[in-house]
């Protein structure tokens, strides 16, 4: 008996502002959102993109994150960029003018208020690097 190959295709979910896209996660001001290509967005995330954000390729963000590049309560805003195959824990929250880099892991729960360098796990409230992550 042969295996069937299965493919499975990729396709980007329709993203309306501050509705719950198919996958339920919700983004506000969609026209700011830079995503590309295989992401993953968990259940019960929250993207502001008022400022911009960007969503590079391969990109994991777990459930009930919250992404904002628009911070109402001190007013801080600027985009926001995930880097390729970085992986966000689930219940972080990203702050504006945050970049994480290329294949950086942020630890479930973390609070990111500033920049990762790629290749870095950060965990904590305010996160702190962790370790480094060895790449070949």
């Amino acid at each position: 008996m042969k295996k069937k190959n299965i493919e499975t295709k990729w396709k980007k979910p329709k993203i309306e502002h501050g509705k719950m896209t198919k996958y339920n996660y919700v983004v506000q001001y969609p026209e700011n959102l830079k995503a590309g290509k295989n992401f993953d967005i968990g259940t019960f995330t929250y993207i502001n993109c008022k400022f911009g954000v960007e969503i590079e390729d391969d990109v994991q963000i777990g459930s009930h994150c919250s992404i904002y590049s628009h911070s109402t309560i001190d007013n801080k805003k600027g985009p926001v960029i995930l880097k390729k195959n970085c992986k966000i824990g689930t219940h972080s929250t990203i702050m504006p003018n945050v970049t994480i880099g290329e294949n950086s892991v942020v630890a479930a729960h973390s609070f990111i208020n500033k920049n990762i360098p790629k290749n870095q796990m950060w965990s904590g409230i305010p996160a702190k690097l962790k370790k480094k992550i060895n790449q070949e």
